[in-house]
């Protein structure tokens, strides 16, 4: 199958503004003018793409690649073919980053699906909402009654927004969301299929199994992105809170009464039972599972697929499950090593044994 365009081909930068915008170093002037169009990893780049090196995993894709320029710790120099345009640098992937992000600058934020800028027949608006300038809408979406959308947001094809809900500006919701009880902040970024602001999981056990009530709602502060398919609960007496610039992966579950800080980083498939709390700048791994009423503190960090019973101090790495400090974890680790290899020995010594 032919390849696709789903991006604007970009303009090009010549690699005098890639060292302008990078900060890399190039000790070729004659090569200064040298036109970059696109990025791409090292064993498919060609003469006017942008790759990038900083793991030795890499180093023999180095010496093969045909890339046009390539980022690169000073270390990989000698190993690079005589074509290639050496850029070294500190931060060889940071940079890539921002000469991809130049390159494509309408990658770093959804927009309209059925590529309008304004509001399309089909949706359904609320005679009672409000929305500022510059919003689009795309077909399907519906938009209830005292909702309010700020001025150059974007609600993508059959997003639900409830009534009363509150977005700010520049925010973008992505197609098939449902958002109730919820207010939003400024450029915040709600991949497709979100479940935002649904009744929290809320029982008192017993044979009626009777249902708490969940009068609570969410509030995403500015500038917070959440991955496709996560679903954040309303909170039952108190909100559910996403803190600035906290950044949320794929297929999350964020429960009732669940505060999380500012700069957070969640990774997919982790799951925060009701009322846990996040301080600023902790990091989650994949499949992280939190119990109810633990603490994160302040720059925890939580290695993937863990399960977390107790609060994590602040600054300290975690994981096992149950969760433990990292030096503790990895001993038990080494240890449950070592016993395996011996029982293993012990079973070969006995059945030598038994066939003597």
């Amino acid at each position: 199958m032919g390849k696709r365009r789903f991006f604007d081909r970009p303009a090009g930068l010549t690699v005098a503004n890639i060292i302008l915008l990078t900060g890399a170093e190039c000790h070729d002037a004659a090569r200064l003018s040298h036109l970059i169009t696109d990025v791409a990893p090292l064993e498919l780049a060609g003469p006017n793409d942008l790759t990038f090196i900083e793991s030795n995993k890499y180093a023999d894709a180095l010496a093969t690649t045909r890339a046009g320029a390539c980022l690169m710790l000073q270390r990989f120099e000698s190993r690079a073919p005589n074509a290639l345009i050496l850029l070294p640098t500190e931060q060889p992937y940071r940079a890539f980053v921002d000469v991809h992000s130049e390159l494509y600058p309408q990658s770093l934020r959804p927009t309209s699906l059925y590529e309008t800028n304004n509001i399309a027949q089909g949706s359904t608006i609320h005679p009672t909402a409000r929305l500022g300038s510059g919003i689009t809408v795309d077909p399907g979406a519906v938009i209830g009654p005292r909702a309010e959308i700020g001025a150059g947001s974007i609600i993508a094809a059959t997003a639900v927004i409830g009534p009363d809900v509150l977005i700010g500006r520049d925010c973008t919701i992505g197609a098939g969301c449902s958002i109730m009880h919820t207010l939003v902040g400024e450029r915040v970024v709600i991949h497709p299929g979100c479940r935002i602001g649904q009744d929290g999981f809320g029982y008192i056990a017993g044979a009626t199994q009777q249902k708490v009530p969940q009068t609570g709602q969410v509030i995403i502060h500015n500038d917070v992105e959440i991955g496709a398919g996560t679903t954040i609960d309303r909170g039952g007496i108190r909100d559910t809170i996403i803190g600035e610039a906290t950044k949320i992966d794929n297929l999350c579950q964020v429960g009732h009464n669940v505060v999380i800080g500012r700069h957070c980083v969640i990774a997919a498939q982790s799951g925060l039972s009701g009322s846990v709390t996040l301080e600023d700048f902790v990091v989650l791994g994949g499949r992280v599972s939190i119990a109810s009423h633990v603490t994160i503190g302040r720059g925890g960090r939580v290695a993937g697929g863990s399960g977390v019973m107790s609060d994590v101090p602040p600054g300290k790495t975690w994981g096992g499950y149950p969760a433990r400090p990292r030096m503790q974890w990895m001993r038990q680790l080494v240890a449950l090593a070592r016993l395996t290899k011996s029982g293993d020995k012990a079973a070969a010594h006995s059945t030598l044994s038994d066939k003597s």
